[in-house]
């Protein structure tokens, strides 16, 4: 295995672990990165179940977007996820960025859900 890989693999079992000490029984908000797209999912642990998801696959956005790995997208991303777990009646949420730095689209896809209505 590399080492960057090794790294990102220490820095997402880092993070997760962390998140399930603050969760307190809130659903997890999980973003995987690729260098096409990007995807979010919320996560109810307890019962191992997502509740909603989207990503810019989705029919909703692939049209609509120019690429599906730029910032635009993310917040696309960002704003429909919210929107989904909103109706599936999930308010407050805590953020899991995975391995990956808090900058760039995994802050572009926070902030558009945090405008959207979920609160973490």
């Amino acid at each position: 295995m590399s080492a960057l890989n090794e790294n990102f693999l220490r820095r997402s079992y880092r993070v997760r672990q962390s998140l399930r000490r603050a969760a307190n029984g809130r659903a997890r908000l999980s973003v995987f990165r690729s260098s096409k797209h990007i995807y979010a999912q919320v996560i109810d642990d307890a019962s191992g179940r997502t509740m909603a998801a989207a990503s810019t696959l989705d029919k909703d956005l692939k049209g609509a977007l120019k690429k599906g790995s730029d910032r635009a997208a993310a917040e696309a991303v960002g704003k429909l996820v919210a929107q989904r777990a909103l109706a599936a009646g999930v308010k407050d949420v805590i953020f899991d960025r995975g391995g990956y730095l808090y900058h760039g689209r995994v802050k572009a896809l926070a902030d558009a859900a945090r405008e959207a209505g979920l609160s973490f």
